[in-house]
């Protein structure tokens, strides 16, 4: 009898499972086979023109709000603490972002073009399921990211609370923190009710939040030039700001001088990679290329000029090593101002929150919420992947890269090694291999027939070059954290970013050379314009998209061949 028990129980429990997980799954194409349930979902094909709602203006807005961030501010006041006077500190920003928003173009273009987010351009290089483990990188990168800024916005929270309560200080509130761990109750608490207040923000699809950045950039710069403003004038004129030299000399301030510009870029390396997530919501290719092309180095400078002069500004208002942290600024202003210098500050911290929230949610939510729709597309989209990101986020320990502006760059350029490598394949493989043919339907294709899924769905030519662009930066990377290295590997590490990319996109285009590659072009050919409503079960019909298909199959005969 026990033994009839225990056979009934197990089919029992099975079908239990099945029935949870069928509940949970989302909203599918009919006719996928099992292999392509874990290949796609709504959120995952292309975006059908319905959904093309940016324009040129949105992602100017986008990026503007983007722009005006504390993470930005933090950067270039590391600039000025690390020994640069403000015009070498700014010069470094303007280079820096330029080069990023030339990237930036390079990668968008691949998702305004064919209308699919970097999950999918993925797997052109990397190989149907060669394509997780960049995708899987790239998401827990964005965990972590999430936190970080989250906590950001939690310090804003805190000194908006503080501005109106003095009684709500770190310095007396019990803390139940260990000394050392690099926050306090009061810090905690704060970063949980920003966190919290984040969450509605997820809810909302990508191509409706354009409006939250519409709104962050007229509030946020408004706020921004007021905090300038006001930095100046208690600091008496920009005469002392101006006039402070920089603290180093020869090959040191040559060397710092470049650290800034890597860490500009550093700061782009996760939107250099994820752009596509973006760009492919654009009604048109164009609207995603000179938009950002000018607006990135633009946005990004500004602000950056703004967090130079405060914190040089700092220097001169309470003496000693300027405040990089315009936050940690904010504060030393409550201290010593009246009741109406308190609700200024309130208003700057507020701005600076959403700042915070629209950055988070553009560079790291979205980001998160692709990526990990890609790795389990049966049961996530963006909007589940969005919220297990707030989970890492608020589950993880964000303070600790924060301490003090050396650990926070070294941690920037650490983030960037990886993305660099991975930025290089997709590049080369689009640009100089393809020459901008795709074949979207194939990359939904799991049969051995799928020119993308090279070999068991991994392409060994992209892992190598991969690994190639990890290891020429892995030696200087250990010196960056303590290790006794080579000075040689100290300076090519300065330049990590150039040396990731340059290395993994060469060698890739290599290997392809020596060992071509199916699904390529002898001549550009970009035929993105071809996809109105993609379908990709193995048996739909020709009448949408398997005809659209038919049409660049024709379109290939007369433009160029494919091989």
């Amino acid at each position: 009898m026990e033994e009839t028990t225990f056979v009934t129980e197990a089919p029992r429990k099975r079908n239990a499972f099945k029935r949870f997980a069928d509940k949970i799954a989302v909203e599918q194409e009919p006719g996928l086979t099992t292999a392509q349930l874990m290949l796609t979902n709504h959120d995952l094909k292309p975006v059908e023109p319905a959904r093309r709602q940016w324009g040129p203006w949105n992602f100017v807005g986008f990026w503007i709000a983007d722009s005006f961030n504390v993470n930005t501010w933090m950067i270039s006041g590391s600039m000025i603490v690390g020994g640069l006077s403000w015009w070498q500190s700014w010069i470094c920003v303007w280079l820096g972002y330029a080069i990023s928003g030339f990237f930036i173009c390079l990668t968008g273009r691949i998702g305004a073009q064919y209308h699919i987010g970097f999950p999918v351009v993925a797997r052109s290089s990397f190989g149907i399921w060669g394509s997780l483990w960049p995708v899987f990188n790239r998401a827990v990168m964005a965990c972590i990211w999430y936190g970080v800024q989250s906590y950001i916005g939690g310090r804003c929270v805190y000194i908006m609370i503080r501005s109106i309560w003095l009684s709500w200080n770190r310095d007396t509130i019990p803390n139940t923190f260990a000394e050392g761990t690099g926050t306090t109750t009061a810090d905690y608490a704060s970063f949980f009710i920003f966190w919290l207040c984040s969450l509605p923000a997820i809810w909302f699809p990508v191509h409706k939040i354009r409006h939250l950045f519409t709104v962050k950039s007229y509030v946020v710069p408004v706020a921004g030039i007021t905090f300038l403003i006001w930095a100046v004038v208690r600091a008496k004129g920009l005469g002392d700001i101006v006039r402070q030299p920089a603290r180093l000399e020869g090959s040191e301030l040559a060397w710092e001088f470049v650290k800034g510009v890597m860490s500009s870029i550093a700061n782009f390396a996760t939107l250099i990679v994820n752009d596509p997530d973006f760009s492919r919501f654009a009604g048109k290719p164009k609207d995603a290329l000179w938009s950002q092309l000018f607006t990135i180095p633009i946005g990004f400078a500004v602000t950056s000029f703004i967090g130079i002069i405060v914190s040089s500004s700092s220097t001169v208002i309470y003496g000693g090593e300027p405040i990089w942290d315009p936050l940690v600024l904010l504060e030393r202003f409550i201290d010593d101002s009246g009741s109406g210098g308190r609700f200024g500050v309130f208003v700057i911290a507020t701005a600076f929150a959403l700042a915070q929230l629209g950055t988070n949610i553009a560079a790291n939510s979205v980001s998160a919420g692709t990526d990990l729709t890609a790795l389990l597309p049966r049961w996530l989209d963006i909007r589940r992947g969005g919220y297990i990101a707030a989970a890492v986020g608020l589950a993880m320990c964000p303070y600790t890269l924060l301490t003090d502006s050396n650990q926070f760059t070294t941690y920037l350029s650490a983030y960037s090694v990886f993305l660099s490598s991975i930025a290089g394949v997709m590049i080369s493989d689009y640009y100089l291999v393809r020459r901008g043919y795709i074949d979207v339907k194939e990359l939904y294709d799991a049969r051995p027939t799928s020119p993308y899924r090279f070999t068991y769905g991994f392409h060994w030519r992209a892992y190598a070059a991969y690994i190639a662009g990890i290891l020429i930066n892995f030696v200087g990377f250990a010196g960056a954290v303590g290790a006794q290295v080579p000075i040689g590997a100290t300076y090519l590490y300065n330049v990590n970013f150039f040396g990731g990319f340059g290395v993994s996109a060469f060698v890739y285009w290599g290997l392809c050379k020596l060992s071509p590659i199916p699904a390529c072009s002898d001549k550009w050919m970009e035929v993105g314009d071809e996809i109105e409503d993609l379908r990709v079960a193995y048996d739909a019909d020709n009448a949408s998209g398997a005809g659209s298909q038919e049409y660049v199959s024709g379109k290939e005969k007369d433009v160029g061949k494919v091989v």
